[in-house]
């Protein structure tokens, strides 16, 4: 690649810094630069870097070296114009949509959600990919000391460790076109290497000297491991071991006991969940923004339906309400991205025992209970009143609750499905064509009466009928349906509200029994949803 050229020659660029500092602001520093005004004194900001001097040459190569922490990637932000605003403590790890935090810091973080469940056997791959010399070693040495205070059994892959880290090894496979070359100790295959007639020069790192010559290694097989009778000369007291420091792990290694209570599993999980429901800002603002538009948009296109009489008023108001519903269960399916991430991690922590899935059900109900009562009342408050809907304010109650109600059977319906299907596509397909169903069997398009016997089930079935049926008890039913005329006759009503609702076979009663079956949807599909993640568990456990 050549050099960028300008009016025929190349252009030098000098970079030179003088005393350059750069500290961490907290929030109140930034409110007492943004605002103008004084703060308590309090302990000294942490400074990164302190009247930094440095300059970069043309012709020559300047490198930043230090260890983690040491200011490298903020003084190289500085050069380059752009600085990060703040501390990475509270930044999201990011993914493939957002870059998040830097590929070392997350490989950290890896290692930890890893290590904080506090598992008998630890497998980790490369964990010292994207960290600097110091900061794998720290790593190794704190891996080092779990092996000899807890007897845990830790299984690792690196790639050319430095010295210090491999003096931590007790055991290395060296493996070379899917053969292995050696198992055994670092100084085991020093001495193999000697037999091979290889010197090892000075200052060298053996396993790195042993990869370069490996093709002259011979391969070992199980009838060459030199060091095997070590093995099961020790055999006994690393199962003393083990059995002393993990008393409640049974032979087949599953967890007998969870590090918290249930209590505490279910607050701490529901931390989370309220961490991950504020941090997805465009999904949270997108539901609290598509439910205010929606009951806007309705309660103008359907204004003062309510308030007329006759048959024309009365369809107008059965489909106000059918397409509500539509509106309500179809919203919350797009949370299914949501519920299949969090599958993902759910099945990696439960495998290890980090807490129990009836804590994770009982978490993410009670924290979308809030959530979801918020978005039903910023739909219900706008069309209620605006379409004229029952002037009562009981009946502006009843409404939202039911509304609440279809929200939570819906969020249940996607999360019981999300742990059923194993991808987006066919979950998107699976939930779209379910609720094309309860809708085609709820009773608007075709009556009880008139469906075939072999799909009456799926009228019972269906989560359109029950708060369909709600709905229209709630408008015509009561005192006010007695005076409400639906059709009309010579000028004279020849059918009230109430008798509309007995030739549609509803009663007052189910005003109530129906939402009892709206609840009993809600905790079965829940149920079902946690027995269908303990055998996904129990599948990956075996």
């Amino acid at each position: 690649m050549e050099l960028p050229v300008s009016g025929g020659r190349r252009i030098p660029y000098r970079i030179e810094t003088k005393n350059v500092s750069y500290k961490l602001c907290g929030l109140f520093d930034e409110l007492n630069w943004v605002c103008g005004f004084e703060t308590p004194k309090r302990a000294p900001n942490k400074f990164i870097l302190k009247g930094v001097n440095c300059e970069a040459r043309p012709g020559e190569i300047t490198a930043i070296a230090g260890p983690s922490g040491a200011g490298k990637t903020t003084l190289l932000e500085i050069l380059a114009g752009k600085i990060s605003p703040r501390k990475v403590s509270g930044s999201r790890i990011g993914g493939k949509s957002n870059r998040g935090i830097s590929g070392g810091e997350r490989r950290r973080v890896s290692i930890g959600v890893d290590l904080v469940h506090d598992p008998a056997v630890i497998l980790i791959d490369e964990p010292t990919s994207g960290l600097d010399s110091a900061s794998a070693l720290h790593v190794l040495s704190l891996l080092r000391a779990m092996v000899v205070n807890q007897g845990k059994t830790i299984v690792l892959t690196i790639h050319q460790p430095g010295f210090r880290i491999l003096e931590l090894f007790d055991r290395i496979v060296l493996l070379s076109n899917g053969f292995v070359m050696h198992n055994g100790s670092l100084d085991l295959l020093e001495e193999r290497l000697k037999l091979a007639s290889h010197g090892i020069p000075p200052h060298v790192n053996v396993l790195e000297f042993a990869i370069d010559v490996i093709e002259s290694l011979v391969i070992q097989t199980s009838e060459t491991l030199i060091d095997q009778s070590n093995i099961e000369e020790h055999k006994d007291e690393v199962l003393k071991m083990r059995n002393v420091a993990y008393p409640n792990i049974n032979g087949e290694g599953n967890l007998l006991f969870y590090p918290n209570s249930r209590l505490e599993e279910v607050l701490i999980l529901g931390q989370r969940f309220c961490n991950n429901i504020f941090r997805t800002t465009q999904l949270f603002a997108t539901r609290v923004i598509q439910a205010l538009v929606a009951g806007l948009v309705l309660g103008t296109i359907f204004m003062n339906a309510g308030r007329e009489q006759g048959e024309v008023a009365l369809q107008t108001r059965i489909g106000f309400f059918a397409f509500s519903l539509t509106f309500l269960l179809s919203s919350t399916t797009e949370g299914l991205p949501i519920f299949l991430q969090e599958r993902r991690i759910l099945m990696n922590e439960i495998s290890r025992g980090a807490y129990r899935v009836s804590s994770y059900i009982i978490a993410n109900t009670l924290v979308f209970l809030p959530f979801l009562l918020m978005v039903g009342l910023l739909y219900t408050t706008p069309v209620y009143w605006l379409v004229g809907l029952k002037k009562d304010f009981n009946g502006f109650l009843y409404f939202s609750m039911v509304v609440w109600m279809v929200l939570l059977m819906s969020n249940s319906f996607v999360a019981c499905f999300s742990a059923l299907v194993p991808n987006f596509i066919m979950g998107n397909s699976v939930i779209s064509g379910l609720m094309g169903s309860f809708f085609l069997f709820s009773g608007y398009f075709i009556s009880k009466e008139n469906i075939p016997s072999y799909w009456i089930f799926m009228h019972y079935l269906s989560l359109f009928k029950y708060p369909f049926e709600c709905f229209m008890i709630n408008e015509y039913g009561g005192e006010q349906g007695r005076t409400k005329c639906i059709q009309f006759v010579e000028g004279q009503c020849n059918l009230y509200g109430n008798g509309f609702l007995r030739q549609r076979d509803l009663k007052e009663s189910q005003k109530w029994s129906n939402l009892a079956v709206m609840l009993g949807f809600i905790i079965g599909y829940r149920v079902l949803c946690f027995f269908i993640l303990c055998f996904r568990c129990y599948k990956i456990r075996s």
